[in-house]
């Protein structure tokens, strides 16, 4: 049986706790988005702090070595907006 993700522009989202798996393992690259702060509005948690890393998905680095970059941003939205612009980029680059 297929497991079904949550996508966004295209590609998966999976979440295990406080961070959240964007983009395809077989892919040069995935994303992790790990929320660092969050506040309750209205009974909801709000994520306003988010740390991004791009992760290389070869298996031969450690996990240190894998990522390649880091950003901050205030707001899952912007944080998933930069996370699919590194995705992008680095599907390009591989071609």
């Amino acid at each position: 049986m297929a497991q079904e993700y949550f996508m966004y522009k295209g590609y998966p989202l999976v979440r295990n706790g406080k961070s959240i798996y964007y983009g395809y393992m077989s892919d040069p690259y995935v994303t992790q988005l790990q929320i660092l702060h969050s506040t309750n509005q209205n009974g909801i948690d709000i994520a306003d702090k988010i740390k991004i890393y791009q992760i290389s998905t070869d298996e031969k680095l450690s996990p240190i070595d894998a990522i390649v970059k880091t950003s901050e941003r205030s707001s899952l939205f912007e944080a998933l907006d930069l996370a699919n612009a590194w995705i992008e980029r680095s599907i390009k680059e591989a071609k």
